[in-house]
């Protein structure tokens, strides 16, 4: 038995306390109004009237040209920067402990999207491919949403919009094969309330992820996909608008790559180049 000044009890002090990891504090101000914000979206999920997905899938995609036996190949190609944002996203967070909540999987999400929706885009006129497509996309956009939390609210409320946005997320995406209403309410219902923290007070302690440079390339990529027959024309068929949305949409990953870039060099060199 240890005495009150026995040495192996200074050496070996106890173990952390679950609680010390995981607080069950009472909601902050901040964190009920984040509450209430995911309360309404799952509901207007579950109540919202379904919009049956054979009815809105009509394959659109203006360049069809095959380059070096790949059919559709700007779409399909164009997929490969998603691949490199999430492996130079994956190897900065190799050497960082302080990286937000859902870096991580914000870039294996990346890294999916690039198999899944170059899957989808080498046969489009396949709606069931496009399961494989929005279940990576579900996985990077929860990671993005944990990331933005956990900046804005608290660590906590970053790791519980992670888990919840990939539950959601991966359950809509595959619901959406009949019901896309689920998957709508995920997507512009989450970049909703993502807008919503950017406005927000980043809390003490917090990386300062740029979340408005994210939501930048999300509207831009989506411009891009609206606009993809009328780019194509403009640039005399050398690109075509939903290629340009598979680019803008992987440098949305380039505010999380550039602040871990930024907080990992040598406080000697931060100060030299101020």
């Amino acid at each position: 038995m240890l005495r009150p000044n026995d040495p192996a009890q200074a050496t070996n002090p106890p173990l952390p306390s679950v609680s010390r990891r995981f607080s069950f504090a009472a909601p902050q101000l901040r964190e009920r109004y984040l509450i209430g914000a995911l309360s309404v979206l799952t509901l207007s999920a579950l109540l919202a009237p379904a919009l049956p997905a054979a009815a809105w899938h009509v394959p659109h995609f203006v360049d069809s040209r095959t380059w070096l036996g790949v059919p559709n190949a700007g779409d399909v190609l164009s997929n490969l920067a998603f691949l490199a944002m999430g492996v130079w996203g994956s190897e900065r967070l190799r050497a960082r402990h302080d990286a937000p909540v859902g870096a991580s999987w914000l870039f294996v999400g990346l890294i999916l999207t690039c198999l899944g929706s170059g899957f989808y885009h080498l046969d489009p006129d396949m709606p069931q491919r496009l399961v494989a497509d929005r279940l990576g996309m579900a996985v990077a956009f929860a990671g993005f949403l944990g990331i933005a939390a956990s900046e804005r609210i608290s660590v906590r409320a970053g790791e519980a919009v992670l888990v919840l946005m990939m539950m959601a997320g991966l359950l809509a995406a595959w619901v959406a094969r009949e019901n896309l209403t689920p998957w709508v309410v995920v997507q512009f219902g989450g970049m909703a309330v993502a807008v919503g923290l950017a406005l927000t007070r980043p809390r003490p302690g917090a990386l300062g992820v740029p979340l408005g440079g994210v939501i930048f390339f999300y509207v831009l990529a989506k411009l891009f996909e609206l606009g993809d027959a009328l780019i194509f024309e403009a640039t005399g068929h050398v690109v075509s608008g939903h290629t340009l949305k598979h680019l803008a949409a992987a440098l949305a990953a380039w505010p999380v790559i550039s602040t871990l870039r930024n907080r990992s060099e040598p406080a000697a060199v931060r100060s030299a180049v101020r």
